[in-house]
């Protein structure tokens, strides 16, 4: 990269730090809307972590929230996916993400939530997805998310992985999944509608251009600027519409992380994620990965857990957490420049 190229993404950094500084502070001040008691209510909550504005929806949710992939993603995992949610739920965690295709056909991830939900359901906003784009099939998907988590109702359902023009036009045109969500909150099986996406920000952006979504659900993590960046348009286009805005991909399961052992190059190469060849640990520890995406103007981020450990840690991190200054973060950014491939391999993997 030149000095021209890296002094431009200064000035978009310097740019969009004092944007997210502003929401960032937004998020903190904004009242809790009218009709607010009816949200979920972990009491631990307020004195074990800082929380922030859900956008518009005015729920204050924790800023490290409980993502349904690693542990709780595994087949036949019961006896460490349950806990861990049980755990995340004693410490004050507020937000529970989901999907029902976390877990494979058999959408393991919704049903160990579900275990947890039968008993404690008032203690966390539940949200999970459809990546049906189809109205009737997203209707069905969401009939078997209320069955398996145990509830009457989501606070949040979101079109899952928006990446393509074709995804949009989809989801908008007739008997599509904009369908399946207008009919849901009608019938009040749903509170909030959302879109999530990692792959290109463009296909995102048109969407919630579209439609007043309450939520957006994308991946920012410190490598992001250097491929086909979402911080540089599409964050601030979702500050600007004020909805709840949450990150994911904060360690990149791990790639990013100096902890991380690449997997053998031949196992790799038969992998979903083989189309970005890993070879090297990532450049971050967890704090540094955590604490700069909690310093972009998001309202909470949501990571997966492979143990109780892990989740306790996470815990504490954003229990201390203070934003990171703009030459911090740009020196995080530089650090994981040489592993931004593999930080951002969903961006690389072949879609069809």
């Amino acid at each position: 990269m030149g000095q021209g190229a890296t002094r431009n993404m200064g000035h978009h950094r310097r740019d969009f730090l004092k944007l997210g500084g502003l929401a960032a502070a937004g998020a903190l001040s904004q009242p809790a809307r009218a009709g607010a008691a009816t949200d979920p209510d972990n009491p631990v909550t307020a004195r074990a972590m800082p929380t922030r504005n859900l956008g518009r929806t005015g729920y204050r949710t924790g800023i490290f929230s409980l993502g349904g992939q690693a542990a709780l993603e595994r087949g036949n995992n019961e006896d460490v996916a349950v806990p861990i949610v049980e755990r995340a739920l004693d410490l004050g965690v507020n937000y529970i993400d989901t999907s029902s295709i976390y877990g494979g056909p058999e959408r393991w991830s919704e049903r160990y939530i579900g275990q947890v939900m039968k008993r404690r359901r008032a203690e966390a906003f539940l949200a999970s997805k459809t990546k049906e784009r189809t109205r009737d099939g997203s209707l069905r998907m969401l009939e078997k998310s209320l069955e398996l988590l145990h509830t009457s109702h989501l606070d949040l359902w979101q079109l899952h992985d928006i990446g393509e023009p074709q995804d949009v036009d989809a989801i908008f045109g007739k008997g599509g999944a904009m369908e399946a969500l207008l009919q849901a909150r009608e019938q009040k099986m749903v509170r909030y509608f959302g879109v999530t996406g990692h792959f290109r920000p463009e296909p995102l952006a048109e969407a919630i251009r579209r439609h007043p979504f309450d939520t957006i659900l994308m991946a920012v993590n410190a490598a992001d600027r250097h491929h086909f960046s979402f911080m540089d348009t599409l964050l601030p286009l979702a500050v600007e519409k004020r909805m709840g805005i949450v990150g994911m991909k904060v360690p990149a399961r791990g790639r990013l992380l100096q902890t991380w052992t690449p997997p053998p190059l031949e196992s790799q190469q038969h992998s979903w994620e083989g189309a970005v060849i890993a070879r090297t640990p990532g450049t971050l520890t967890m704090r540094e990965a955590m604490y700069y995406s909690l310093s972009l103007p998001v309202s909470t981020v949501i990571i997966g857990c492979d143990s109780i450990q892990q989740l306790e840690e996470n815990v504490a991190l954003a229990r201390d957490f203070t934003p990171l200054a703009e030459r911090q973060m740009a020196s995080l950014a530089e650090r994981a420049q040489p592993v931004s491939k593999q930080a951002l391999f969903f961006r690389f993997v072949a879609r069809g």
